[in-house]
């Protein structure tokens, strides 16, 4: 079983599993959790913040999150394609009937698809 994600501020506390968000986004010094169902938790704290608060909690298992570019924090289980000429990532899973179509830079969806190659030919050695 996968310890929760427990994120506190001066207003609430809100604990999830790991399995349940589907990303997080930001805005400068807010950032955003989106859940499978679509719903949004909103958190006054930087992406770096979360991805610490991550860490920190999950330990080796953080590694179903990786940091794409300045504003994107995914769970690498809803990765459903990388488009880095259009830009897109789109995340699903087979349990879901609709899909998160998200924007990132070229460069960061390039080096996305490289590590999830690279990562991929690691596995069948």
């Amino acid at each position: 079983m996968t310890k929760p994600i427990v994120i506190s501020n001066a207003n609430e506390l809100v604990r999830v599993k790991p399995e349940r968000v589907v990303y997080f986004t930001s805005d400068g010094n807010y950032s955003t959790m989106v859940l499978y169902d679509k719903s949004e938790m909103f958190f006054t704290m930087n992406l770096a913040h979360c991805q610490e608060l991550i860490e920190d909690q999950l330990g080796e298992d953080a590694r179903i999150f990786i940091r794409i570019g300045k504003q994107l924090i995914v769970n690498r289980s809803y990765i459903f394609t990388i488009n880095p000429n259009k830009q897109l990532l789109i995340l699903s899973d087979k349990e879901l009937n609709q899909a998160f179509n998200l924007r990132a830079s070229r460069e960061a969806l390039k080096q996305l698809k490289a590590f999830l190659e690279s990562e991929r030919k690691e596995e069948r050695i």
